[in-house]
């Protein structure tokens, strides 16, 4: 029996395929343009290594920002629930997540089964999310992929203030007008997010361990200095952007066996 979660998020979308509740067939595409038919391109890829069809599935459940657009779902599901069942999943020992994606960070604190038992968000602006991260690449004119390794080669980071995006990067243009050193700038950033991130988790109980996901997961400099202010280490999944995915997998499945999810 094949089931599919669909995560549809803001710039990457993600899908998984199960058969009898192990991962056959994962993909990670970036989103852009019309979602219905960005939707079916991705669940069609994902697929044709199985010689399989969307008909073919038992059951689909999709979550993220684009959810409600994706035509052949059986449930949509907000990304907390998938996040916290994906993570419970594979690491049942962690109560608290992190996520960093494209346009929303989130703190998520769950039980052994990954059921939510309260979460914050930061939604209203682009500070501390991935798309943050991309406009300060673009503005210092380095790879998105380099910027963690490049925050972590700093022994001076630059004061960087975030409290918006605009203004954050005309500081950091202003900051190599005047030449001061990339990595010291990268490192600055890094640590800006980090602490908009620390200030968004003091509203939750944090309980350990503690799992990071999402885009965000993926940069080292960001990691290390979250675990900084945490003092302790994240547990990081081997593919951070899937987690969402998977949860809504594992929710497909238990739709197909006709259990209730949460």
């Amino acid at each position: 029996m094949y089931v599919a979660g669909m995560d549809i998020g803001s710039i990457f979308s993600k899908a998984i395929i199960l058969k009898d509740g192990q991962v056959v067939a994962s993909l990670i595409k970036r989103t852009g343009g019309e979602i219905k038919a960005i939707s079916h391109r991705l669940m069609e890829e994902a697929l044709a290594p199985q010689g399989l069809q969307i008909d073919d599935l038992k059951s689909v459940v999709a979550t993220g920002y684009g959810r409600i657009s994706v035509p052949f779902a059986d449930k949509q599901v907000t990304e907390i629930s998938c996040f916290g069942r994906g993570v419970a999943n594979s690491f049942p020992e962690v109560r608290t997540v992190i996520d960093i994606g494209g346009q929303d960070s989130k703190g998520i604190k769950i039980d052994e089964r990954g059921k939510v038992q309260d979460f914050v968000m930061n939604d209203k602006c682009a500070a501390g999310t991935g798309r943050f991260l991309e406009v300060m690449a673009n503005a210092l004119e380095v790879s998105l992929e380099d910027m963690g390794p490049l925050a972590l080669q700093s022994g001076s980071p630059e004061e960087i203030g975030i409290t918006c995006t605009v203004f954050a990067e005309s500081q950091v243009i202003s900051l190599v007008g005047e030449g001061r050193r990339k990595v010291d700038i990268v490192a600055g950033i890094h640590q800006a997010i980090a602490e908009r991130i620390h200030g968004m988790l003091r509203m939750l109980r944090i309980e350990e361990r503690i799992a990071i996901t999402g885009g965000g997961a993926k940069n080292i400099g960001l990691v290390k200095e979250l675990e900084k202010r945490l003092g302790t280490e994240l547990i990081v999944p081997e593919e951070p952007q899937l987690i969402g995915a998977h949860g809504a997998a594992l929710l497909a499945l238990e739709m197909a066996l006709g259990r209730k999810g949460s």
